[in-house]
């Protein structure tokens, strides 16, 4: 058999009808000055490129008409060019709380001078658990996205067993082996519980996140943190137990008011259950800020459109996003790298609310 028949790809039609070689990657090398992997990074989207020798190469590909051939490509790399976003939560959290919609604005923006496609999976029941454990154990996806990360949830453990590169949203605990972003919740919680009684609160109340959920823990710990070294006891009555809804803000915060009607700040650890409270709060009677002051967590668009506007712990929730999709990339483009965990900066925005 002829060499051009053992590579169907080597030659293509060129001026009228004639075949002509087909440009190779050394060739694209050669022309923009680099090395061979330089190329094979620019064409699979790493970020681990400098803008120079990006350019170069896109220039050089443009010049020489070289076009990847994927299908190859895919065959020697068992790359499948998509990353799975998932996010076990119902749908009508997903649509209903600004945090998931600007975490994938996030991912979206970082993945969009790449390749890769990015498959929304959401995990509501058993079954789709299931489903998706079939579907990654398959290794149908080069990597994976994980937002709302509960304790006892078994999707990082399988990830972890499958040594398929992965990010997490925020942690399972302070020993996370996995690659995770998140912000500085107990910092974030610390500094918005100051702020209240730096106002002259004093009976402060807290609503808290489900607390199978590291970042609720975290949250509650900076409140418990701030109160304690401000001489004020942490006090259990005064500690409402929700779910990062509305809905469930606006039950925490009735019953909240049944046992300590004297309360006068509280710190919800979302903006979501923040804006549910400040409705049982109105509908009592308690002004807001001067019977009540509240603060939320997220700064998302939901404080700055309530009765008053919402004093907010900002946490960037984008940029969150960004940053967990360029870890996702560095370690599926360099399979064995050091696990990374990365923090964020969180920081008061201050309103009407307190």
């Amino acid at each position: 058999m002829s060499p051009t028949a053992q590579r169907p790809d080597a030659l293509h039609p060129g001026a009228g009808g004639r075949a002509t070689a087909r440009p190779t990657l050394e060739e694209v090398a050669a022309l923009a000055g680099v090395g061979r992997g330089t190329v094979s990074r620019v064409i699979n989207g790493s970020p681990r490129v400098s803008a120079k020798a990006r350019e170069a190469v896109q220039n050089a590909i443009a010049e020489l008409g070289y076009v990847p051939n994927r299908a190859a490509r895919t065959l020697v790399t068992s790359r499948t060019d998509s990353i799975a976003l998932v996010v076990p939560e119902a749908e009508t959290r997903l649509f209903s709380e600004p945090y998931f919609s600007d975490i994938i604005s996030g991912v979206s923006a970082e993945l969009a001078e790449t390749d890769m496609q990015l498959l929304l999976i959401l995990v509501r029941n058993q079954r789709e658990r299931d489903r998706l454990s079939a579907y990654l154990t398959a290794q149908r996806v080069d990597g994976v996205l994980v937002v709302s990360v509960h304790r006892d949830d078994p999707l990082p453990g399988l990830l972890e067993s499958l040594e398929i590169p992965s990010v997490l949203a925020g942690r399972r605990g302070d020993l996370e082996p996995l690659s995770y972003v998140h912000a500085d919740n107990a910092g974030g919680a610390r500094m918005a519980v100051r702020h209240l009684l730096r106002r002259g609160c004093t009976q402060v109340a807290t609503l808290t996140g489900p607390l199978d959920m590291e970042v609720a823990q975290a949250r509650l710990g900076g409140y418990r943190r701030a109160l304690e070294e401000a001489g004020h006891a942490y006090d259990e009555d005064l500690v409402g137990l929700a779910d990062f809804t509305e809905e469930g803000g606006r039950v925490a915060m009735r019953e909240l008011l049944d046992r300590r009607p004297e309360l006068d700040g509280v710190f919800c650890a979302s903006d979501v259950m923040a804006a549910g409270a400040m409705q049982v709060l109105r509908a009592a009677g308690r002004r807001i800020p001067d019977d009540v002051a509240v603060i939320g967590f997220d700064d998302s668009i939901v404080a700055r459109h309530t009765d008053p506007p919402m004093t907010s712990v900002r946490q960037p929730i984008e940029e969150m996003g960004r940053t967990m999709a360029r870890l996702l990339l560095d370690e599926i483009h360099e399979r064995g790298r050091a696990r990374r965990q990365v923090v964020l900066a969180t920081e008061l925005i201050v309103r009407d609310s307190a």
